[in-house]
């Protein structure tokens, strides 16, 4: 449970997961994984950055954004 809770409570305090109100349909699921894909990209390029502010970067910037994209596709 320590490996779910964790997990869980990261993509709730960085992803808002628990506020998201989509219900209907697949859009839930779909979400849930695009998260988990996002969580994963940001791991492989942590650095010393918050999870929470490569969201934000990534949001502002392309180029970081190109470069999150690029190491999910790569690893």
């Amino acid at each position: 449970w320590a490996v779910e809770n964790n997990l869980h409570w990261i993509l709730d305090v960085a992803f808002s997961e628990d506020a998201c109100q989509i219900s209907t349909g697949n859009g839930a699921e779909n979400f849930s994984i695009l998260r988990r894909l996002a969580l994963n990209a940001i791991k492989a390029n942590k650095g010393s950055r918050s999870i929470k502010s490569h969201r934000k970067l990534a949001g502002w910037d392309h180029k970081h954004l190109k470069k999150l994209l690029c190491s999910v596709v790569l690893n």
